[in-house]
């Protein structure tokens, strides 16, 4: 059973898996979205969850600096709601401040160029979040 990792934003979510045993990482795609109709991801969510017998997913929490939870948090924990009863899978909010600004950062440090980072930065945001997780358990 492998972990899914996803890093929800307004307009993509960033998804990345586990390898069977739980031990990395791996970004896989990023899913175009409107998060005012939240069905609109759902077709290729299922079919990620299908067919890689996912288990549990991770959802970054962005979280405040000071830990407060602000518009984008809550906007995290509804997503997460709504995976929990939509796919019946047990969902982990985990603290996200600063996992897209370090994917920023390995990246320009891999000098690669501002139009191939906009494309992979929320699969990579997802990768560092899940990591973040297993490394934890």
């Amino acid at each position: 059973m492998k972990i899914m990792g996803l890093d929800v934003g307004s307009k993509t979510i960033g998804v990345a898996i586990s390898d069977e045993l739980g031990w990395t990482a791996q970004g896989l795609t990023t899913i175009k979205w409107d998060e005012n109709d939240i069905h609109s991801a759902d077709s290729q969510l299922k079919t990620i969850i299908d067919e890689h017998n996912i288990s549990k997913v991770v959802i970054g929490l962005p979280k405040n600096m000071n830990g407060t939870i602000g518009e984008r948090g809550e906007a995290s924990q509804r997503f997460a709601a709504y995976i929990e009863e939509k796919y019946n899978l047990q969902t982990i909010l985990w603290d996200e401040r600063l996992t897209t600004m370090a994917a920023e950062r390995v990246l320009l440090e891999a000098d690669v160029s501002r139009k191939k980072r906009k494309k992979v930065i929320d699969k990579m945001a997802a990768m560092m979040i899940l990591q973040g997780y297993l490394d934890q358990k």
